[in-house]
């Protein structure tokens, strides 16, 4: 499990990301969990907060990877993109399975705002933290990118596509890890 999947990028502006409801390295609060696993998961992110950010920031990219998933490509939980540079923190739950509090981004709704393609489960939002029985911890990746311009994709866009053009248009990047195994 020591496979860094953002060890290869660039290296950008190193922003500072938190969280109130765990620290880097500690378990994830099981309102990150999976509902369906009756451990009282609610498939909700929990708050994240990033400081630090580059000046030419016009975006955000907001992402949740657990590469230790048993697939050759890990797996998404969430990717969003061209969330409002004066969002600089998110409440716990304000993205949720199918659900996302547009409020907490400084929007009415989803036509004004940040844009969220559908993860690993096919859901635009955040999927919790499900590892398979029997396997130790996971590593899940909050990442904040800073991002230079609004990026130019529509939300059928593919989480590893938004990785590919935040490649191209990052100018920061923050993460905290959690993790949780069953």
């Amino acid at each position: 499990m020591s496979f860094d999947p953002y060890a290869p990028l660039p290296d950008l502006v190193q922003m500072t990301m938190s969280s109130e409801d765990f620290t880097d390295g500690d378990r994830l609060p099981t309102r990150s969990v999976m509902e369906s696993l009756g451990l009282g998961g609610k498939d909700e992110v929990p708050q994240l907060s990033w400081d630090n950010i580059p000046e030419g920031t016009k975006t955000f990219a907001l992402t949740c990877l657990d590469p230790d998933a048993p697939t050759a490509s890990g797996f998404w939980h969430m990717s969003a993109f061209n969330i409002p540079a004066t969002v600089t923190s998110l409440p716990g739950g304000a993205v949720a399975w199918g659900t996302i509090d547009w409020s907490a981004f400084g929007v009415s709704g989803a036509d004004q705002g940040p844009i969220f393609v559908k993860n690993d489960r096919n859901v635009a939002g955040y999927t919790g933290a499900a590892p398979p029985e029997g396997h130790p911890d996971h590593r899940y990746m909050f990442v904040i990118h800073a991002v230079g311009t609004e990026l130019e994709l529509g939300n059928d866009a593919t989480p590893a596509q938004v990785g590919f053009n935040l490649f191209k248009h990052a100018i920061g990047r923050g993460r905290i890890t959690g993790v949780f195994g069953r």
